[in-house]
């Protein structure tokens, strides 16, 4: 390699932080210069090579990079996007690398949620857009944190959960968007709503997404650095169930079954709900006591918002009879079947929903904010750290949605940011 390679990557690397935070689109995503179409030339890297990176691996744009700290890792997924057609593909350990390069528009983002907010971030600042993995953030102030780099450096940003905006709503046997229709159209009245997420209504809480306590310490494997795996995460001895496919099952890194599929499950809610731009004022927990660093199970969490709309995480899938909807005038069931007269009728009559622009590389082409984005994905996120943390806490919880506080909780405001190593902190 030329030393002068050495010397530009170097400043590159070390002035990631220091980008000024303004709108950035590449040449090649506006098809200047007499260079290709962006439809054809919009260019990506994946962060993390785990099991979760095979669904981004056929995504639209040309790949350019894959970076794992997993040495076996990298290999496999650098052989499989080859014999898919990625022929330029470079593998990377460290993703500040990646982040440097010019000629990369799109940053996947496939690793534990504890490097979400410090890889977007990055990103952002670069000038590139970023497709993120759900949850969205480990905690409420790296998605504070993410929601403003994204903003400032006016990229595009998604998160990677779609039911929002398409497909059947898990289990429920219906889209979103039909239930927004009939609650916006008003058939189950005005509100105050309740919402029932449970295996009664299609939606069941993966418990076995949960850590095992007092784990011995093992040597850490030669092919994995595990000490940049835990990157902003406190040091704590290798064991392999702290990592790849197990890791949500520790505080550190991402929060059990909530974490996992709170993003799927609770942001189709809010949009439903109409209530992207708020947060409730107090979140109720039902469970044993937790371990301080593996995530256990819940029998019930219960959000409530000001105006008396609820949430319920039903874990214990006690409300045998329970609707997926409630209004003071009716409910909407598994099925899409309503107690409501003349329901599959009056449904047909009303107005669809606002059109949502579902196309990343429309977004990023167009500056347009992606169906589910910076803003709405840290809303939904948001619900799930706040419910992570009274799961956490084994407490009631009071919330200022306008502060972004807990309300007279000392415990509860210290882990909405958590501490991070020194050399991790937090780049904004």
């Amino acid at each position: 390699m030329n030393p002068s390679d050495n010397i530009s990557r170097r400043k590159a690397l070390s002035g990631i932080a220091a980008l000024a935070s303004v709108s950035i689109v590449p040449s090649r995503v506006l098809g200047l210069n007499g260079q290709t179409a962006p439809s054809n030339e919009l260019t990506r890297a994946i962060l993390g090579c785990g099991g979760i990176s095979n669904a981004h691996l056929p995504m639209p744009g040309r790949l350019l990079a894959l970076c794992d700290v997993d040495s076996q890792r990298l290999e496999g997924q650098m052989k499989k996007a080859k014999s898919k057609g990625a022929e330029d593909v470079k593998g990377y350990h460290d993703f500040r690398e990646i982040i440097a390069r010019d000629d990369i528009d799109i940053i996947h983002t496939c690793t534990p949620p504890h490097w979400h907010a410090y890889m977007a971030i990055a990103a952002a600042k670069s000038g590139k857009a970023v497709w993120g993995e759900k949850p969205m953030s480990r905690t409420i102030g790296e998605g504070m944190a993410m929601k403003k780099a994204v903003e400032d450096a006016g990229v595009a940003f998604r998160l990677n959960t779609w039911f929002r905006y398409k497909s059947n709503f898990y289990g429920s046997g219906v889209s979103a968007r039909q239930v927004k229709k009939a609650v916006d159209g008003g058939l189950i009245g005005k509100g105050p709503f309740k919402v029932t997420l449970s295996g009664v209504t299609g939606f069941n809480w993966k418990f076995n997404w949960s850590g095992k306590t007092n784990l011995p310490v093992q040597a850490v494997p030669k092919h994995f650095d595990y000490d940049f795996w835990l990157g902003p995460a406190p040091y704590r001895p290798y064991n392999s169930h702290r990592t790849h496919s197990t890791f949500r099952g520790y505080w550190d890194y991402d929060g059990g079954g909530l974490g996992d599929m709170g993003q799927h499950y609770l942001d189709p809610v809010q949009y439903i709900l109409g209530k992207d731009e708020e947060l409730p004022v107090s979140v109720e927990i039902d469970s044993d006591p937790q371990d301080t660093d593996a995530v256990g199970s819940f029998r019930r969490i219960t959000y409530t918002y000001a105006d008396g709309t609820q949430i319920v995480l039903d874990g214990a899938n006690e409300d045998k009879d329970a609707a997926f909807i409630e209004g003071p005038e009716g409910k909407i069931f598994k099925g899409f079947k309503s107690d409501v007269a003349g329901f599959d009728e009056k449904i047909k009559t009303l107005p669809e929903p606002e059109a949502q622009v579902t196309d990343f590389h429309e977004a990023i082409r167009e500056k347009k904010k992606f169906a589910l984005n910076e803003a709405n994905g840290f809303h939904s996120c948001t619900l799930i750290n706040l419910g992570k943390i009274a799961h956490r806490l084994n407490q009631n919880l009071k919330f200022d949605p306008k502060k972004i506080q807990f309300i007279d909780n000392d415990l509860a405001n210290s882990l909405i940011d958590q501490p991070c190593r020194d050399q991790w902190k937090l780049p904004v």
